[in-house]
């Protein structure tokens, strides 16, 4: 067992020393970000596939009622800010800026359509966090592995007091980690396949869009938290003063019927 700090010794040039040709990986983690893809991008052309699990339910179909969905916003939002890693975690926000994502989210996007497979966390019960390399034949298992960044990987700063992992290349040890791992990727009850989910996540980022589907995404950013509690049954009230907020007063005329519906 070995100890890599993340200060003098990264996790991410040791996967990277790991990683062989043909190689298979494994990885069970809270988020999947396409800057630590970038960072990995030589080594993860060369491997066979991915296998990513997400630890927590991400880009999974919602089965609840609208009563029970405004009960669990402190869930919903969680949810929402892992599945925006995928374009870029908080801390990778130098990353962002250099404008390169779009590049980077469309190279990401070709490789998972090759190499990569997404299952999530279905039944919002805890999963361990780590990964496994099997690579010519030796099984390596790094853990914890809180999220699968460019912070994770120990090439951006975060706010964790520590990032400290285990690498463990030891038969034994290894042969544990991969065989959880198998056996939860193989049970359809725990988990929810979100490949094509992500497929199409990403390749918004990349896409050309439209001034008027732009315009619409404002809309309904700046909207959206009211959409959950409205239906037939529940009417917009006037009196809550939306229509003296400056997003509504920034809206044309012709949009501030069915948006006043919304809100």
């Amino acid at each position: 067992m070995e100890l890599i700090d993340n200060i003098t010794r990264l996790l991410g040039d040791d996967i990277k020393a790991t990683l062989k040709p043909k190689s298979r990986l494994k990885i069970a983690a809270s988020c999947f970000s396409m800057y630590a893809f970038e960072a990995l991008k030589a080594e993860l052309e060369k491997i066979d596939e991915l296998s990513f699990i997400f630890t927590s339910p991400t880009f999974t179909v919602s089965e609840v009622t609208d009563k029970i969905r405004k009960e669990r916003k402190e869930f919903h939002i969680p949810k929402l800010d892992r599945e925006r890693s995928l374009y870029g975690s908080e801390f990778e926000i130098q990353l962002r800026n250099k404008l390169t994502q779009r590049a980077i989210a469309k190279e990401c996007a070709d490789w998972m359509r090759r190499k990569a497979r997404f299952k999530s966390n279905r039944i919002k019960a805890p999963m361990q966090p780590f990964a496994v390399v099997q690579a010519n034949g030796t099984d390596t298992a790094y853990m914890p592995l809180h999220g699968f960044t460019a912070v994770d990987l120990g090439y951006q700063q975060g706010n964790a007091v520590s990032n400290l992992v285990n690498k463990m290349d030891e038969p034994a040890f290894a042969a544990t980690y991969l065989s959880l791992f198998d056996q939860i990727w193989n049970d359809p009850e725990k988990l929810e396949d979100v490949t094509a989910q992500i497929c199409e996540h990403i390749a918004s980022v990349y896409q050309e869009n439209s001034p008027e589907s732009i315009y619409f995404l404002m809309l309904y950013n700046i909207f959206n938290e009211f959409l959950d509690e409205i239906d037939e049954d529940v009417l917009p009230n006037d009196c809550t003063g939306y229509q003296d907020t400056l997003s509504w007063n920034k809206l044309f005329n012709c949009r501030r019927p069915p948006y006043g519906e919304a809100t």
